[in-house]
């Protein structure tokens, strides 16, 4: 009876400890939802400009013959008065150089830089980057990729009312092209939660990331940090490290009206779309360590917060409180997935997106253990 009685008070102490535990993890929870996400719910003031900044937009492309052509005319047809649009055709053999020629001889504004391939220099999309922004007549420069279709002809409008006097950066919103499939739902959902964090972030003064495919900067603020040199290596981050290492609270606005959004074309298998986020992770290594940090706290906390739930709702013996707990928290998160697919137009991700909150950081751990093992590096432009 002594031993039992003793087992059973160690088990009871075990339990207050995890009890404590999942009372902490809660709290940063919600306390990321108050201080952070939960400003997707505030009411940003529309600014109008009367005067319309000179616009120089860039795309580098290798070989995306097909894209180029069913989305460039998307950014050539802006309904804007003063822009170019400067395409970097980076050593592609598909055929996209005489399509680029086809758009030349319709759209005055377009210009066309084309890369050579060397055989004894390989080189990534930073490159064709900075040549496409070299040739850039403006000030401002404005981001999208050629896989990408412009939501809208005000696009350039809506973000060039955020280029004011004090403004270096606009962060936008690029999602993926709706399709059918558990895949596409799942990336659409990601990309939707991303979104949430990089423009919350933002909006709290702390910018940490941006999406190449949907974002802005400065030309003068390119060439004072030196752009791409302190992480020219890496064949990704010329847009979220850019964003990471030069944005913030005082020079970077986000822009998330509807007329300003682009989507993409998602990938079609798992094993790329692992690929992509194998190297998103690469990046994410390099950001500050106050970005890091609070990355890496919500992801483990709500780890956490699952594992210790289903303890103890299983041997707890007061489950209201764990339940209520649960609940509250679970209320924030579907209000904050509600309010961002209505803000970014991206419907039916509440159901996926109750399932993936729970699977997602786990998911993002074997992921991130993946890129650490592995050995062989595929080289890929893009």
């Amino acid at each position: 009876m002594f031993i039992i009685h003793n087992s059973l008070t160690y088990i009871v102490k075990v339990l207050e400890i995890i009890l404590y535990v999942f009372s902490g993890v809660a709290g940063i929870q919600i306390l990321y939802y108050s201080i952070f996400f939960m400003r997707i719910f505030a009411k940003r003031k529309k600014e109008i400009k009367t005067e319309k900044i000179p616009v120089s937009v860039i795309i580098a492309a290798r070989n995306e013959a097909e894209n180029l052509q069913k989305f460039l005319p998307t950014v050539l047809e802006q309904k804007y008065d003063n822009f170019e649009v400067i395409v970097v055709n980076d050593a592609s053999d598909d055929g996209s150089e005489q399509i680029l020629k086809q758009f030349q001889r319709k759209y005055k504004n377009l210009y066309v830089t084309t890369l050579s391939l060397d055989s004894q220099f390989s080189h990534g999309k930073k490159l064709a980057q900075t040549l496409g922004i070299k040739a850039a007549k403006n000030e401002w420069l404005l981001f999208t990729d050629a896989d990408c279709i412009i939501d809208s002809n005000l696009w350039i409008e809506k973000m060039q009312n955020n280029f004011t006097e004090n403004t270096e950066i606009v962060l936008g919103y690029g999602g993926y092209i709706k399709k059918r499939g558990l895949l596409n739902l799942l990336i659409r959902y990601d990309t939707v939660f991303i979104a949430i964090q990089y423009l919350t972030y933002a909006m709290s003064g702390l910018p940490y990331m941006g999406v190449g495919r949907n974002m802005a900067y400065r030309k003068s603020t390119f060439f004072k940090n030196k752009g791409f040199a302190s992480h020219l290596k890496l064949l990704s981050g010329s847009d979220d490290l850019f964003v990471n290492e030069n944005a913030n609270k005082k020079n970077t606005k986000i822009e998330i009206s509807k007329e300003s959004f682009t989507h993409s074309v998602s990938k079609e298998t798992f094993s790329d779309w692992i690929f992509q986020k194998k190297r998103h992770f690469s990046t994410g290594n390099h950001y500050k360590f106050n970005h890091k940090f609070l990355l890496a706290l919500e992801v483990f906390s709500r780890q956490l917060f699952y594992i210790l739930f289903i303890i103890l709702a299983i041997f707890w013996n007061e489950p209201i409180i764990i339940f209520s707990v649960f609940g509250l928290r679970t209320l924030l998160y579907s209000a904050v997935i509600l309010k961002a697919s209505h803000v970014f137009g991206e419907k039916g991700l509440l159901f996926i997106g109750i399932i993936f909150d729970f699977v997602q950081p786990f998911v993002n751990l074997i992921i991130l253990l993946l890129q650490k093992l592995s050995k062989k590096k595929r080289n890929r432009w893009k």
